[in-house]
């Protein structure tokens, strides 16, 4: 099949799984219907007679948020996800490798624990410490890296964030011991959910994950040879200690900005690229954008079984990612480790 087929049915794929997270639910919403009341409040026309204000309700103020940020969630995570890999050459990296979940998570423990608001941003004050906290924990890693070893060399990265993930859990682990009664808000929170987005949150996230995906897709080139290994980048005139650091900080942006609007979700962005390489091949170009939209496919298709499964109990959408992704993870690590045997 050739790429520009590839691509079209992929699109498509991905538009049917917002058409599905929008329409699927305790009140099924049709594709017509979906176009009236989207025609309705665009442009002021009276929705049809067939159609109930109570429908027009549900599908613009509830679902299409709600699939809406989930998409674009799982593409930041799954664009993050790519690059990492590429960056650090392991298939099992990840922002979460380097501590943006753990940053992200105490930080959001510590405005919930504390009640702190912030004058002029009220509820976007844990937002913005649990963006905060990802970003920092993520710079922090690099700058101790860069200490230890001016090459930024993928082992050291990778080991210094693994090492700060762990203490910053530990913390977690001792403020949540102490506050039983934010006991159930810390633990759906880092478990990730999509209840009660609003079209202002997307609104604010759709500016961070559109132009760092495009960015990111821009330096296709130079994550194809860093792949190769880092002598073969180098060598070919990629300056790479200012390419890694970028790259870093990009993904790490995408994520913590994800993460600070709906918690911790796990296992997309490792899911996503690899689908996305054993279908398009290994260009980042590709690759990049690729997993952006798999990654929010999939995202979708996620929170529509974490909200219907158990209706009218909303799961944590987290935990249906990683039903999937603990048996990918390992399917992953122990399909490697056999390829490396019979090398």
């Amino acid at each position: 099949m050739k790429r520009g087929t590839k691509i079209t049915i992929s699109i498509a794929a991905g538009i049917l799984c917002l058409l599905l997270g929008m329409g699927l639910g305790s009140v099924f919403i049709g594709p017509g219907d979906m176009a009236a009341i989207v025609k309705s409040k665009l442009t002021g026309a009276p929705l049809p007679e067939g159609v109930p204000a109570i429908t027009s309700s549900i599908l613009w103020q509830l679902r299409m948020p709600r699939a809406v940020m989930a998409f674009l969630t799982g593409a930041a995570l799954a664009a993050s996800g790519a690059v990492m890999q590429s960056v650090l050459r392991n298939p099992l990296a990840s922002s979460y490798t380097l501590g943006v979940s753990s940053g992200a998570s105490l930080a959001a423990a510590a405005v919930i624990l504390t009640g702190f608001t912030l004058p002029m941003l009220g509820g976007y004050t844990l937002v913005l410490c649990g963006f905060a906290g990802g970003l920092g924990t993520v710079f922090l890693a690099i700058g101790l890296s860069a200490r230890f070893d001016r090459n930024l060399e993928n082992t050291t990265v990778i080991l210094t964030g693994m090492v700060l993930s762990l203490f910053v859990n530990a913390v977690l682990t001792l403020l949540t011991a102490f506050s039983r009664e934010h006991l159930q808000q810390l633990i759906f929170w880092q478990m990730g959910s999509f209840a009660g987005q609003s079209w202002r949150n997307c609104g604010v996230l759709v500016t961070l994950v559109v132009p760092g995906v495009l960015l990111l897709t821009r330096f296709g080139r130079e994550m194809d040879l860093m792949t190769f290994g880092e002598e073969q980048a180098l060598s070919a005139g990629v300056e790479l200690k200012r390419v890694k650091f970028m790259l870093i900080a990009l993904a790490a942006l995408l994520t913590g900005s994800a993460v600070a609007f709906v918690g911790v979700i796990g296992f997309v962005d490792l899911i996503a690229p690899h689908v996305v390489r054993r279908i398009f091949g290994g260009s980042h170009r590709l690759v990049v954008p690729m997993s952006a939209l798999f990654g929010g496919a999939f995202m979708v298709l996620a929170d529509l079984v974490a909200r219907t499964i158990a209706s009218p109990v909303d799961l944590a959408v987290g935990a249906v990612t990683a039903l999937v992704g603990a048996p990918f993870f390992a399917w992953v690590y122990f399909g490697r480790r056999r390829g490396e045997r019979r090398a």
